[in-house]
């Protein structure tokens, strides 16, 4: 196991409607271990997925599946049934900072938040009601989390993933998955890739990926990926300046986006004059950070910085 998941993990859906289910199918079809569903008007029912698996050929794994997924009526009583100890969420925005705040009561330790659109005084109160609790919330509008043949939480494409030496931390998803790739193709590979969202108020952040990836004996080098606004960025820059001990690679999205109009994600805008992708990719040269020029070139960034710090040692 690397950072956050692993084989022991044990996933509770929250939400098994379209979107639940489909996802729910491909975790499954991974190797994930999906254990229950949460949704109250379906409680005592049944989901059951069948198909092949993407593992085959992996040591310990099947080439096909059948998994017969009970539904519940509250995470709480999921939890007791099936012993589970993280939890998706695909419930709709309205929804959804109330099933983060339940899976946080019934003590769920990992809690990643897939969806988008939740509005921002609900993740505001999300924040308070998390804190002083031993809960980590990934997300929300985030794709996951992943540790590549071992388990999968999200929405990530999971063929693209490969074990290796990188962790992977992003604000952006479609990036992560380019990112994800170029280091598979270099033969690099992922200890655990992490999409913390690119909302303006989320829970993980990039200090507490970078935390873990430091912590973590496989990891050897971390590749970020940030984008315009907030401050994230250079508050890992001043993290990574004091406490880092790995090489760390990066690439900032957003240098051309114009003052005052949001890109993408409902965090990535420049506002007050804060927030512009040269503040960020100074920040980060300055802390010792090798940032990519282009998205094509983050694989690439990886390698240097590693080739480096072998030199340095």
């Amino acid at each position: 196991m690397s950072v956050l998941i692993g084989n022991d993990t044990r996933v509770l859906v929250q939400g098994m409607g379209k979107t639940g289910r489909f996802h729910t199918d491909k975790a499954i079809a991974y190797g994930t271990h999906m254990v229950a569903a949460v949704h109250p008007s379906r409680a005592g029912q049944t989901e059951v997925f069948e198909g092949e698996t993407d593992q085959s050929g992996v040591p310990g794994r099947a080439d096909t599946y059948r998994v017969e997924l009970p539904i519940l009526r509250t995470v709480g009583e999921a939890v007791a049934a099936s012993g589970a100890n993280a939890s998706v969420v695909y419930v709709p925005p309205a929804f959804a900072a109330d099933a983060i705040m339940e899976a946080a009561d019934a003590g769920v330790p990992l809690i990643v938040c897939v969806t988008e659109g939740i509005p921002v005084a609900d993740m505001v109160r999300v924040k308070r009601y998390l804190e002083g609790k031993d809960v980590r919330l990934v997300g929300p509008n985030c794709p996951g989390v992943i540790t590549p043949e071992q388990c999968k939480i999200g929405i990530m494409p999971g063929y693209i993933h490969k074990p290796g030496r990188i962790g992977v931390v992003s604000r952006s998803g479609t990036l992560t998955y380019e990112a994800v790739h170029q280091l598979t193709l270099n033969g690099l590979g992922q200890t655990t890739a992490i999409g913390i969202g690119g909302d303006p108020v989320n829970g993980t952040n990039f200090v507490d990926a970078l935390s873990l990836f430091n912590d973590d004996a496989r990891t050897e080098g971390v590749l970020m990926i940030g984008e315009i606004g907030g401050t994230a960025e250079e508050d890992a820059a001043d993290w990574i300046t004091a406490n880092m001990t790995k090489p760390v690679a990066g690439f900032i999205a957003g240098t051309t986006a114009p003052p005052g109009k949001r890109m993408g994600h409902a965090g990535a805008i420049i506002s007050g004059g804060k927030g512009t992708a040269a503040a960020k990719i100074d920040a980060l040269e300055a802390a010792g950070v090798l940032m990519a020029q282009t998205p094509t070139d983050m694989g690439a960034a990886m390698e240097q910085a590693m080739a480096a710090a072998a030199e340095r040692r």
